[in-house]
């Protein structure tokens, strides 16, 4: 069982990309936003090259990939032009997520039961070049066991669920079910990350689940480092993380 008493932050920069392509610009540039992202304390880099390249561009991607001093997290659908571009770039992670043209955002978890075979292929590819695989999956026991399966090393939780409920009740079930899944994933020797819709205050109890070993975090922190600089803001998210996981240990 993988457990730690510290929590990786990955910042993810897809939205300061996302600003960029708004006018086609060459600013804001999502390389300087790593750099400074890793001076607040970021663990790592998370960026999503879509296959419609709504914001990150297949340059930025190489381009962070030699600035990136910490790990670089690619999250990825299993489209053959993708793989070909991760095994070029070699980042230190690949996430492989599910993607449709007209979501806003990635939209629940990769159904790994549904798709096995192929997403055996890609991780089998993947993890031959060194690369080290995690599965964005929702908090369910049977794509916890198809993860294993197939081959990964690491199960992303995906916390969606968690951060729309709309009750104080609903989002209190939400948690158990990634407390449990976080446990069993952990159980048959996955680490465990979760990641989505997380902020600087509903973060606090995915912290301190003592399985999860990496947060990756993207929207929130993008949105704080409009006001007050991305430095600040990945800081600030950092201290969150470092006080309340400390509190269970």
């Amino acid at each position: 069982m993988h457990t730690t008493s510290n929590v990786r932050l990955g910042v993810n920069i897809d939205h300061v990309a996302t600003v960029r392509q708004a006018r086609r610009a060459k600013e804001p540039d999502p390389v300087a936003a790593a750099i400074l992202a890793t001076l607040g304390g970021a663990d790592g880099i998370t960026v999503h090259l879509r296959e419609d390249r709504r914001h990150i561009q297949d340059r930025d991607l190489f381009v962070l990939r030699e600035i990136v001093t910490t790990r670089l997290n690619l999250e990825m659908s299993v489209a053959d032009e993708i793989v070909a571009i991760a095994l070029k770039v070699r980042p230190d992670e690949a996430t492989l997520v599910p993607e449709r043209r007209q979501e806003l955002t990635t939209e629940g978890g990769l159904d790994v039961i549904a798709h096995e075979s192929a997403v055996r292929a890609v991780v089998d590819r993947l993890k031959e070049t060194g690369i080290s695989v995690s599965l964005f999956i929702d908090p369910e026991p049977a794509q916890i066991e198809a993860a294993c399966r197939v081959g990964a090393e690491a199960v992303e939780l995906q916390t969606a669920s968690y951060s729309e409920a709309r009750t104080a009740n609903a989002q209190i079930a939400e948690l158990e079910k990634l407390r449990q899944a976080a446990h069993r994933a952990a159980e048959q020797g996955l680490h465990v990350h979760m990641g989505h819709g997380l902020n600087y205050s509903n973060v606090i109890p995915i912290v301190q689940i003592p399985e999860v070993e990496e947060l990756n975090i993207g929207h929130s922190i993008v949105s704080r480092a409009v006001l007050v600089g991305m430095e600040r803001a990945v800081r600030e998210m950092k201290d969150i993380l470092l006080r309340y996981r400390q509190a269970i240990m």
